[in-house]
């Protein structure tokens, strides 16, 4: 029987942005591209922890694929929790997520695009789908964070559309270990 290795804690530094205005230009969708969003509002919880390995991977996306059913479904299939999904060409390519906060704060929770979706030119156009469904809601604020685990680009196209750093702090990232990633891939059948 083959032991197991746990993997080694990572750390990264979270930056914590805000835009306060809708932006005034936003990306079109990149030509010769066949792309829409689709807003999930009962998502399965398979599909929606698929969404999250998909994307995230990479990233060390970790805490929701951590998460029991219940605790999962609290969450996404809250009132307050929105989900739009990319496809490209009829199949899933990334997906945003939005949750609105009681102090007149949407916060874009997750965002990020599948492998085979990066470099086309679709990340601005869906960051700006992302901030006008968020603006539909009417807040004084919009929130992201980011870290110096996700993709190297996040936090330049954040900052060139409009959102601005208002703090940050430092945080321990325990990676999947093999057991639960077996697990993760499991609940995604």
């Amino acid at each position: 029987m083959v032991k197991s290795v746990k993997p080694k804690t990572l750390k990264a530094t979270v930056t914590h942005l805000e835009i306060k205005r809708y932006p005034h230009t936003l990306k079109p969708l990149p030509v010769n591209l066949h792309a829409s969003l689709i807003k999930a509002s009962n998502i399965p919880l398979h599909f929606y922890r698929y969404l999250q390995w998909q994307v995230g991977r990479e990233w060390h996306w970790v805490n929701r694929l951590r998460m029991t059913d219940d605790h999962l479904s609290k969450i996404v299939h809250a009132k307050t929790t929105h989900i739009y999904v990319l496809g490209i060409d009829g199949a899933p390519g990334g997906f945003f997520e939005l949750t609105e906060i009681g102090d007149a704060t949407v916060e874009l929770t997750y965002f990020g695009l599948m492998a085979h979706a990066r470099a086309r030119g679709l990340g601005a156009w869906m960051l700006g789908q992302a901030l006008s469904t968020a603006w539909l809601m009417t807040p004084a604020r919009v929130i992201v964070s980011t870290n110096t685990l996700d993709h190297p680009a996040a936090l330049p196209l954040y900052q060139r559309i409009g959102f601005n750093p208002v703090s940050q702090n430092e945080a321990i990232i325990r990676p999947l270990a093999d057991e639960e990633i077996l697990a993760a891939i499991k609940s995604t059948a």
